[in-house]
């Protein structure tokens, strides 16, 4: 069980942020030429897999106790920071995500943007895909190095990872579009409610807290966080109807 929520939460994490990474590489593809939007993206990924070789084996050597402490308080952090902004989208409370919208704002700047070329390169197109790939994957990085550490599974998380990368790439080749269709914020409910389960279950551990039946519990912790924010999502619809 524990390693199906691994490999689902970085496939799901992994695919919300290369759908918005694909959003960026193909405004700049579109725009100011593909060889130097595909040089970017390739830079960063090879930026991103420096990272990740370097902070990889270097987590492996802090006590797993301590380590899952760490992890559990980040990945609470993240989990919460993604859950209250789907709670808030999934109660009509802030504005769904529109990959369409972001698309045509990053149409419009790559349009306008002055040309500047360094060794053959648009540096503008360049950089718009070093950094919309970057950061995201940084975040997918993220996942993949914590989770893999912790659970000594860095090839489950990675598989997980992976499978997003290739199907969001896949389908970005094919159609060329954004995928707008894509039920992000669902996903994002969902990155949000597994980050939090793992993040209270690996830092208790981390603390000491020795959950009963080990392992068996985190359905249980998964099933509490997913009550608890659905409940604030019918609260929120609620509360907004009655001041509309």
């Amino acid at each position: 069980m524990k390693d199906a929520l691994l490999v689902l939460s970085a496939f799901l994490a992994s695919a919300v942020e290369m759908v918005e990474a694909l959003t960026i590489v193909l405004a700049s593809g579109l725009t100011r030429g593909w060889r130097s939007s595909l040089i970017g993206v390739g830079a960063a990924t090879l930026a991103l897999a420096v990272v990740i070789a370097a902070l990889g084996p270097a987590l492996t050597l802090i006590p797993i106790d301590a380590l899952r402490l760490v992890v559990g308080g980040l990945l609470l952090a993240f989990g919460l920071q993604w859950l209250r902004k789907a709670i808030l989208r999934a109660s009509g409370y802030k504005a769904l995500h529109d990959e369409d919208e972001v698309f045509a704002r990053e149409l419009r700047e790559a349009e306008t943007a002055p040309r500047e070329e360094r060794a053959g390169v648009d540096w503008y197109g360049f950089t718009l895909s070093f950094k919309g790939v970057f950061l995201e994957g940084l975040e997918v990085a993220f996942i993949v190095i914590t989770f893999g550490s912790t659970q000594g599974s860095i090839p489950l998380a990675a598989l997980g990872a992976g499978v997003a990368l290739v199907l969001v790439a896949a389908i970005g080749v094919l159609v060329r579009k954004p995928l707008a269709r894509a039920p992000e914020n669902t996903m994002k409910f969902a990155v949000g409610v597994m980050l939090t389960t793992f993040g209270i279950f690996w830092g208790a551990e981390g603390a000491g807290v020795d959950w009963p039946g080990g392992d068996a519990s985190l359905p249980g912790v998964l099933v509490f966080v997913l009550l608890v924010s659905l409940g604030f999502v019918t609260a929120l619809r609620r509360r907004k109807l009655a001041i509309a």
